[in-house]
């Protein structure tokens, strides 16, 4: 069995010739790459991601999406005294009349 001395000298001689096969290969495929690249004649402003116009999707003005409070609740039902703030789907206990369930104002 292998001395634990043995085995960093192993692993410090693998991780050189995997840096020397890297650097190998690496410089095979930039030179594929400038090859094809003068074959179809693109240049690096070709090959890089196009800047899109306006801001990026997802993007929000000041990060205020994760900083946003909950709206207060604008409506109440007083047998079970759950709240609605009046935005998205409204719930059933509403019904036809919501001004019936409104909270006052203080």
């Amino acid at each position: 069995m292998a001395t634990y001395k043995q085995l960093m000298a192993q692993k410090e001689a693998l991780e050189a010739q995997l840096a020397e096969v890297r650097a190998n290969e690496v410089a095979g495929v930039i030179e594929k790459i400038r090859g094809l690249m003068a074959d179809y004649g693109l240049s690096v402003e070709d090959i890089q991601e196009k800047r899109r116009r306006g801001r990026p999707a997802g993007s929000t003005s000041g990060g205020a999406a994760a900083a946003k409070e909950p709206l207060p609740p604008k409506y109440r039902d007083p047998k079970t005294g759950k709240t609605w703030s009046g935005r998205g789907r409204a719930p059933a206990w509403l019904g036809k009349n919501p001004n019936r369930f409104l909270i006052a104002e203080e």
